[in-house]
């Protein structure tokens, strides 16, 4: 990561402009939100240590919190996807894949394993995201519903990220 810190730099501006400039700014009926700024957790290094990659979860989250003015429940979302991030690789993955170096990406890993990867992180990112914002279970199905349509929506758009950046 320490090579490549001011690639993550540059990618971390350019999804935070994304999400605060244009992407906050989609709401269909209130149902679907994309959070596209979750792919710079996504996409960090293999080999990123567990308390840094807890720090990031934590700043990324924080830093769109700060911009929306939504106190914590972000940082509280990304913190949780920090955390899982590594369980979900070692599901996904196995242990020679787990050690080799570089970052997730259709590229390295294929496109079936990136979308059951990133589908299952973004997922578990707006669930709690959802229902702490909702912070209550007397509209489950309709948090719910929030839930599975913004995950879509956001893995769709991630995805097309991921082909925008594809080296051939």
């Amino acid at each position: 990561m320490g090579k490549n810190i001011f690639r993550f730099l540059g990618l971390f501006i350019i999804l935070m402009l994304l999400q605060l400039l244009f992407f906050n700014n989609i709401q269909l009926s209130g149902y679907i939100n994309p959070y596209i700024y979750v792919m710079f957790i996504l996409v960090l290094p293999y080999g990123i240590s567990g308390w840094l990659l807890l720090i990031i979860g934590f700043l990324t989250g924080l830093t769109v919190d700060t911009f929306m003015n939504t106190f914590g429940i972000h940082s509280s979302a990304t913190l949780l996807m920090a955390f899982l991030r590594p369980y979900v690789l070692r599901l996904f993955t196995d242990r020679e894949g787990i050690g080799q170096m570089g970052n997730p990406s259709i590229r390295v890993n294929g496109f079936a394993w990136f979308l059951k990867y990133s589908i299952t992180l973004i997922f578990m990112h707006h669930l709690s995201l959802f229902f702490i914002e909702s912070f209550t279970f007397t509209s489950f199905f309709h948090t719910f519903l929030r839930v599975i349509l913004s995950t879509l929506v956001t893995t769709t758009f991630i995805l097309i990220g991921q082909f925008l950046t594809l080296k051939k």
